[in-house]
């Protein structure tokens, strides 16, 4: 349990109240509780002992302290339990459809008693949705579309995700005397944006042979732990409350190496380097890398050991699927990888002049912080009414609360003046030129019409990289990871053309969206695009928190001459699409 689990409550209980057709009032306060706790820097979990220190809590009054309090001792709230019981758990999963938000589960429900994704699959078969309200024939298919991707994405996680749970796990464990050592393993090390399930590597005395059995009761009492799936003498498997799949193994320090490799994979690089092994005459196993002759242990307790063994350099976990990786290590030519210290300037980022929830100077201070060299404003353009974008006036009004903050900086940053202008549908930006050729960051995106087909959104998106004010293309496929699919496009088409006009592609690393994936931003590279990694933060917090987004690149095999924000300030800007 932490601040983040606890404001998703809240909001969950927001939704379900929303469909409950409660008081509005009453709605936003729970929506603006959850926003209250994701943002302190209060550990609510440890200040639910202490009434007071909630209440110091802007945002959080008596009754939502008390929600607090029964969130952390039961791990939820009577209102949420009470609707849950009225209308059922599968009203949550719903939400979890694009597009689909309180009111349309609400219409729903009202109409058909329509509770579960699998109940509004077959209203949408039998033709039920017809004739309600908002319900035409495109909405129908975007929505039978929507079930479709998400019955894909059933049993992933996003990669943040597994890491809160390794990370919550990883705590609990090192608590136990004995144990020493816990270590991700799987698709989570490797940094794949997704992960089907959970390994946990362990190991310490509390690990040795004729040793486990206490350790292995202790991981089976983990208290997060929703059913164990089997439990053996040095592993433990279950299922925590999300449906994430985690395997506990418990090793001997001699073998970790060896295991770590083993479990890391993935499947094709294992293959791939057990058949070297083969070849020089070893066995590689996850508990060694062996003699053939005489079956004697040549190296386990290290995966450089193992490596070195197999005449190679250790490779960064994220490069390992079999993409040539192990024949660059066996000719001493891997490529020295980014590394998030590398990165100098953070250049898309949003304040309280759109739907970001800070001014200019706590993002340049939390920039600071974080040891950035420069970022960028990008609020939103008016196309985005919603959430309050920037029409002309306002446009030129933010440039000079900018250019000012950036003078009261006095040199500790620099402030650069920027937007994230909406791409209309027939591909026009959503500002005039004069206005966006007085920014010095301009990131052109798509937020809406993602219907369109290939040869629409394509051209749509060439004709917004053609305006001579676009700097950089955000988040490139639109895709949210597990929720929403890339739009259709020709993705080689729009990169081509960017790598010509010198215009720059966002990897996204918001862990909702790590856009472009990691085989399109090697794609990105083979053209001769520009790069630059963003957070896209709407928060303090967020700024410079792109753990996430590093790891796509360096799957990607990306090096720091690869990618913009690497630069110096100056030299960062030289370098975005000269202005004709």
């Amino acid at each position: 349990m932490d601040n983040i689990t606890v404001a998703h409550l809240f909001n969950e209980t927001a939704d379900l109240m929303e469909i409950d057709a409660a008081d509005t009032f009453r709605v936003r306060s729970y929506r603006r509780a959850a926003e209250a706790i994701e943002q302190t820097t209060v550990d609510v979990v440890t200040a639910s002992a202490d009434t007071a220190q909630l209440l110091a809590i802007a945002g959080i009054g008596k009754s939502m302290a008390t929600n607090i309090q029964a969130i952390v001792s039961t791990g939820s709230m009577p209102l949420r339990d009470e609707l849950l019981s009225k209308y059922g758990a599968g009203l949550l999963e719903l939400l979890k459809l694009p597009s689909m938000g309180p009111k349309t589960v609400a219409l729903l429900w009202d109409a058909g008693r329509i509770g579960s994704i699998d109940q509004l699959a077959d209203a949408i078969d039998a033709g039920r949705l017809k004739g309600l309200p908002r319900m035409g024939e495109k909405q129908i298919e975007k929505i039978r579309k929507g079930i479709e991707d998400y019955r894909r994405s059933v049993g992933r996680f996003r990669i943040d995700e597994a890491e809160d749970a390794a990370d919550r796990l990883t705590t609990y464990l090192l608590a136990f005397e004995g144990i020493e050592r816990v270590t991700p393993a799987g698709s989570l090390r490797r940094g794949r944006e997704t992960a089907g399930d959970l390994d946990l590597l362990v190991t310490g005395a509390a690990c040795a042979p004729l040793h486990t059995e206490a350790a292995v009761e202790y991981v089976a009492a983990y208290p997060g732990i929703k059913d164990i799936i089997a439990k053996g003498e040095n592993k433990v498997s279950f299922h925590i409350a999300t449906g994430l799949q985690v395997d506990v193994r418990l090793l001997p320090s001699d073998c970790y190496g060896a295991a770590l490799q083993y479990f890391t994979g993935s499947k094709a690089h294992n293959v791939s380097l057990r058949q070297r092994a083969l070849k020089m005459g070893y066995t590689l196993s996850e508990w060694s890398l062996s003699r053939l002759d005489d079956e004697s242990i040549v190296a386990s307790a290290t995966e450089e050991e193992i490596y070195a063994a197999l005449q190679m350099d250790w490779m960064p976990p994220e490069m390992r699927e079999n993409l040539g990786e192990i024949e660059a290590a066996a000719k001493r030519a891997l490529p020295r990888l980014i590394e998030a210290k590398d990165i100098r300037g953070d250049v898309h980022m949003h304040t309280t002049a759109s739907d970001g929830k800070n001014s200019i100077a706590e993002m340049a201070e939390a920039a600071i912080d974080r040891g950035l060299q420069y970022i960028a404003i990008t609020d939103h353009s008016k196309n985005l009414a919603m959430i309050n974008g920037l029409d002309e006036k306002r446009a030129l009004e933010h440039i000079a609360n900018i250019r000012e903050v950036d003078k009261q900086m006095e040199g500790r940053i620099r402030i650069f003046a920027g937007i994230e202008v909406d791409i209309l549908a027939d591909g026009a930006l959503d500002l005039d030129d004069e206005v966006l050729a007085q920014m010095d960051v301009v990131i052109a995106s798509v937020h809406s019409r993602f219907e369109q087909s290939k040869d629409e959104m394509t051209a749509r998106i060439l004709r917004a990289v053609e305006n001579p004010n676009t700097r950089i293309l955000g988040h490139p496929t639109g895709r949210q990871i597990l929720r929403r699919e890339p739009y259709q496009l020709d993705l080689g088409a729009i990169l081509r053309r960017c790598a010509e006009l010198g215009v720059a592609v966002e990897h996204n690393a918001s862990p909702e969206r790590l856009d472009l994936s990691d085989r399109d931003l090697r794609f990105a590279k083979e053209t001769g695009c520009k790069i630059s990694i963003n957070t896209d933060a709407h928060v303090t917090r967020v700024v410079g928190e792109w753990k996430y987004g590093i790891r796509q690149l360096r799957r990607a095999w990306l090096t720091p001459g690869d990618i913009l924000n690497t630069l110096p300030p100056t030299e960062f800007l030289a370098a975005l699409r000269p202005r004709s």
